[in-house]
């Protein structure tokens, strides 16, 4: 259990594919470029390397705690470019896919991020994870410029 300072920021969609189609594109690098990176480094087994280097610029980095296919994925993460806000392995994904009758529920949560930062990852993951129903469901999401973080500020995570 977190502390109530640092609940998980939860985001969920729903994609129209079975969840066999729909897991490789959190641990095949050919795949998870279609919909979030410009390049990967994963080896999806416990302790194997996660990173993917964003179009805007960033590196997420961490490495795969549990990999159960095409269940469950759980992974820590953090920015190579911004070790004070959230370093790499700081913080922890977890990824659950439900067969659901119009196809699979991808409920993503995001442990360990406190205030800004939970915010600009929720922005992030809503943003990430409607590419990802676009591309797992058979369609090309289009050139990736990446979440607003913020609309005043104009920044980008």
């Amino acid at each position: 259990m977190e502390p109530p300072n640092l609940a998980p920021v939860e985001c969920s969609v729903t994609i129209e594919a079975e969840p066999e189609i729909v897991f490789p594109y959190f641990t095949d690098p050919s795949k998870i470029v279609n919909w979030m990176g410009a390049r990967a480094t994963l080896s999806p087994e416990p302790g194997g390397i996660y990173r993917v280097e964003l179009p805007v610029g960033f590196t997420a980095r961490g490495e795969f705690v549990e990999v159960d296919p095409p269940h469950r994925v759980v992974f820590s993460w953090g920015w190579e470019h911004d070790d004070a806000l959230v370093p790499p392995g700081a913080s922890t994904v977890e990824v659950e896919l439900e067969p659901v009758a119009d196809g699979t529920r991808v409920l993503l949560r995001h442990h360990k991020l406190g205030g800004e930062s939970a915010e600009q990852h929720t922005v992030g993951w809503i943003h990430y994870l409607e590419r990802l129903r676009v591309a797992a469901g058979g369609g090309v999401p289009g050139p990736d410029e990446g979440p607003v973080v913020s609309e005043d500020r104009g920044q980008r995570p």
